[in-house]
């Protein structure tokens, strides 16, 4: 199935967004559309921008040139009006530590106006596993975390932008935000995702681009990026086989060092095993692959002397 975005009246609109720190940018002519009703993943390492992009639409930090929208208003001239429309959730989430977690909610509820249906609130007290009544500064980085996602999901915001939203959760609260994530899309609301994590990524995003040095290299749906993945394998050999013998539709020797072959596979897996076999297989190595280093593979791909530049 093909979801369809309002991609011509985009909900998220960024135009040549240009952001320096002193002489280093942090993000530079960042050009990005989030459709509405989308689950928009924005990826890249730390530092690479993510942040700083999105401080930029809430209005927290001002950009050195370029522009931003949210909702076709403004966000430097309409950052208050934006941010009573959105649920945020910060990638430093700091509450104030001698607070229960209770009033801050409620505090935070009546500052931006927003209606919070009561249960809801205990259902996401509950799935979350999160008792309200602690002070901040009792809870550990994880349950603050919950806190973060309480104050940014509770309000059923028409958007959430959301960064690192599974930082320091443990594997059942990580696919209790993916679930939330879900939801709110099925609601025809939009999520602004940014993760370094590529399983979350495919797990709920329809659409991602990658931020690199503090620009978006590419945009893509998760269906195609999907479809372009590949497996890093390295062999080890008890002898070196020739040069050119892994040279096959859709196999990339990266690399080699005495009797280890580095491979970078999208399919004919079973076809390498058959002609490293005669060569005597003692160790086969699978490393995870990042998402960064997908698009790279796909994209951004420069060769010297068959190794990456």
């Amino acid at each position: 199935m093909v979801t369809v975005f309002m991609m011509d009246d985009p909900l998220i609109q960024t135009h040549d967004l240009t952001v320096f720190y002193g002489q280093q940018p942090g993000i530079l002519d960042l050009n990005m559309s989030v459709g509405r009703g989308e689950v928009f993943g924005f990826l890249g390492p730390n530092g690479a921008g993510k942040t700083t992009t999105l401080r930029v639409l809430l209005d927290v930090i001002h950009p050195s040139r370029g522009r931003a929208s949210i909702f076709g208003l403004d966000s430097q001239k309409d950052g208050p009006r934006i941010r009573a429309r959105v649920g945020y959730l910060p990638g430093e989430f700091n509450p104030y530590p001698n607070m229960k977690a209770g009033d801050f909610l409620n505090l935070l509820a009546s500052l931006q106006g927003k209606r919070v249906e009561p249960a809801y609130r205990r259902a996401l007290y509950e799935r979350l596993d999160l008792d309200p009544t602690c002070k901040m500064k009792q809870y550990s980085h994880g349950n603050k975390q919950k806190i973060g996602l309480m104050a940014a999901f509770m309000g059923k915001a028409e958007l959430l932008i959301l960064d690192e939203p599974t930082l320091g959760l443990d594997p059942l609260a990580q696919n209790t935000v993916l679930e939330l994530v879900r939801e709110a899309r099925a609601e025809g609301r939009t999520v602004l995702f940014s993760s370094h994590i590529l399983p979350e990524v495919q797990a709920v995003c329809d659409r991602v681009g990658i931020v690199r040095q503090g620009k978006l290299i590419k945009t893509e749906s998760v269906e195609a990026l999907t479809r372009r993945q590949f497996k890093r394998v390295h062999l080890t050999l008890r002898r070196s086989p020739p040069p050119g013998i892994f040279d096959l539709p859709g196999v990339t020797e990266t690399g080699r060092q005495s009797r280890l072959v580095c491979l970078e596979i999208q399919h004919g897996l079973d076809r390498v095993m058959e002609l490293a076999v005669p060569y005597g297989i003692e160790n086969i190595e699978i490393p995870p692959v990042t998402l960064e280093e997908i698009f790279l593979a796909f994209y951004e791909r420069r060769k010297v002397g068959g190794e990456h530049a």
